[in-house]
């Protein structure tokens, strides 16, 4: 406790107890955070999870992660260090687990419980509510679309006290809805907003980690992949699962119609997923097979990125807010992105990268023979992609921002106030 005490002294030199103004500076208390995830399966929202979490840990909060063993992602959590509250094995019955997080709740004193998945919006309610410690609920929406359900979408922030969006796209859909009934992506055809206190949405942008994602040497990598000396490398990072995968066919559709003018360039197809048939096929129909391929599954994504000369996005479903771009980014590389949902808030373009529009695979090939034709145009949109990334995008800076949420949250007597900016 901190005296700011201020002494006046009277005429007659003599102090009283009123003469002092006192005032104590209480420092933060520790906040008592619990995150759901019922997956661990991977992808982004498990890593963003997981991430925030560490985060948390290392400002001093204490956190714990309620979630299943024996996935793909348990042993991540055992190398961040997070301490892991094991729930039930298997999706059903629920009650089991929500049973299970609500004597965790009650066990831990939670002030805080935090759901990321959509089909952990109710268990993470439910848990709260039976719980009988009254944590603040928060959620966070990780997918540029509304929830599934009329209920979710009708009830849902009347049940929470902060709603937050990964990027000011997905606010404006749970807020105002987004409708494009022409598009032929059918989750994108109508994403009608929830009812209730849009007040308690608010945006807080993802991170990537800048110390692992950073400048490197990829020499090894580009030869194991055989990238001839002299090459310019082109690359989709990401899952290809069907229908249509992250806009990999599209990208080798661009690709042939430059292959002729640009033949220093290559294409590469990295991740993996149930379209690697179709894929290949692809390849060869194109008459791609010498300057394409589908790399085998990479887990060392720093050397992937860095083997790269630009990274392709070329997303045509849904993208609330692609960490990819921003991996790339601090690498140093430029980036070519579809102005899909929340990519546009990433990156300036003309100065980090370029952005062009969904769905056009002539404004995809132009963007790419310019990059591939012109070394200094590919150094000018790379050289300031790292520093914009650790002035906007660190998982520090995330962690600080959902920490301001929470003492936000914690600080408020009333619900409805929660989450508003």
């Amino acid at each position: 406790m901190a005296n700011c005490g201020v002494e006046r002294r009277k005429a007659n030199g003599t102090l009283k107890r009123e003469d002092f103004v006192t005032s104590t500076v209480e420092p933060a208390r520790v906040l008592r955070v619990l995150h759901l995830n019922s997956r661990l399966t991977g992808g982004g929202t498990d890593d963003q999870c997981l991430k925030l979490a560490r985060g948390l840990l290392k400002l001093g909060q204490s956190v714990w992660l309620a979630g299943p063993e024996g996935r793909e992602l348990s042993g991540a959590v055992r190398d961040l260090e997070l301490p892991h509250l094991p729930t039930p094995p298997g999706r059903h019955p629920r009650f089991r687990f929500i049973r299970a997080v609500a004597a965790e709740c009650r066990r831990h004193r939670v002030d805080i419980i935090h759901g990321h998945h959509g089909s952990d919006i109710w268990p993470t309610i439910l848990a709260a509510r039976i719980s009988g410690v009254g944590p603040k609920i928060v959620l966070t929406r990780h997918l540029a679309k509304s929830p599934v359900s009329m209920a979710s979408r009708w009830l849902l922030l009347s049940q929470v006290d902060a709603l937050i969006a990964v990027s000011h796209f997905v606010a404006r859909v749970l807020r105002e809805g987004v409708h494009e009934p022409e598009s032929p992506v059918a989750e994108r055809r109508s994403r009608p907003p929830l009812r209730g206190d849009h007040g308690k949405i608010c945006v807080v942008q993802g991170g990537i980690d800048p110390g692992r994602f950073r400048p490197g040497d990829a020499g090894e990598l580009r030869a194991a992949w055989g990238i001839a000396p002299g090459s310019v490398v082109f690359g989709v990072v990401g899952g290809y699962d069907l229908p249509r995968g992250k806009g990999q066919r599209e990208f080798l559709a661009a690709a042939a119609r430059i292959r002729e003018q640009v033949p220093s360039a290559r294409f590469l197809v990295i991740g993996r997923g149930n379209m690697e048939k179709i894929l290949r096929e692809d390849i060869d129909r194109l008459g791609l097979g010498q300057v394409a391929s589908l790399t085998p599954y990479c887990r060392d994504m720093p050397a992937a990125m860095n083997a790269l000369d630009c990274l392709v996005h070329p997303q045509v479903a849904t993208d609330a807010f692609p960490t990819v771009i921003l991996e790339a980014m601090a690498c140093g590389k430029p980036v070519i992105a579809t102005a899909c949902d929340g990519a546009p808030e990433q990156f300036e373009h003309g100065r980090n990268g370029l952005l062009v529009p969904m769905e056009n695979v002539d404004a995809l090939a132009d963007a790419m023979r310019q990059l591939a034709s012109s070394p200094e145009l590919r150094s000018r949109l790379g050289s300031g992609n790292r520093d914009h990334v650790l002035r906007h995008f660190t998982l520090d800076l995330l962690a600080e921002r959902v920490l301001g949420v929470y003492r936000r949250l914690a600080g408020s007597g009333s619900p409805s106030r929660a989450g508003r900016r």
